[in-house]
């Protein structure tokens, strides 16, 4: 079972390579069945809740400011309504590029939010067009967690870090 895991993990990562820019991987991956919102066009929102979809080793590295961590393999619904009751709050989802984050999207919509959107390209485009991140001390980092060295590919500024 182990080495079908590892063998799928494979499979991924040369599916990844062959994508050589974050668009092609989002038309890739993704369903577009939230709507994504540019990080130019943050500023034109106004408050803004921020749900981090990544996992706590990769929020801890770095992530936006006083963004919520939900995480994407234990998000927990009832966790989520209970701290943000406000379902017509502007909630902006984000992982690495905007795949996990289209999937915890949907998650929510279906929770009843009204105005969810998906980070295009995630903390790595964030972080790319110039944008500051914070880590776990809340102080300002240019490191951000990649996933993996496949993912590791689209953060073009900024220290890479990933445990594989």
């Amino acid at each position: 079972m182990r080495h079908y895991i590892y063998f799928i993990a494979f499979l991924f990562s040369i599916t990844l390579h062959a994508q050589n820019n974050i668009e092609q991987a989002l038309k890739k991956f993704n369903k577009e069945t939230v709507p994504y919102i540019k990080v130019n066009e943050l500023k034109e929102k106004k408050n803004l809740v921020f749900l981090d979809a990544r996992e706590p080793q990769e929020y801890k590295v770095s992530h936006i400011q006083n963004a919520i961590p939900v995480g994407f393999d234990h998000f927990n619904s009832k966790k989520v309504t209970a701290n943000l009751k406000d379902k017509n709050a502007t909630i902006i989802v984000y992982c690495s590029i905007g795949v996990r984050s289209e999937q915890i999207g949907e998650k929510l919509q279906k929770l009843g939010y009204k105005n969810v959107y998906n980070l295009y390209g995630g903390i790595f485009e964030y972080k790319n067009n110039g944008e500051k991140v914070v880590n776990n001390q809340n102080k300002v980092t240019d490191s951000i967690h990649t996933y993996n060295k496949a993912w590791s590919i689209y953060l073009k500024k900024g220290i890479k870090v990933y445990e594989n």
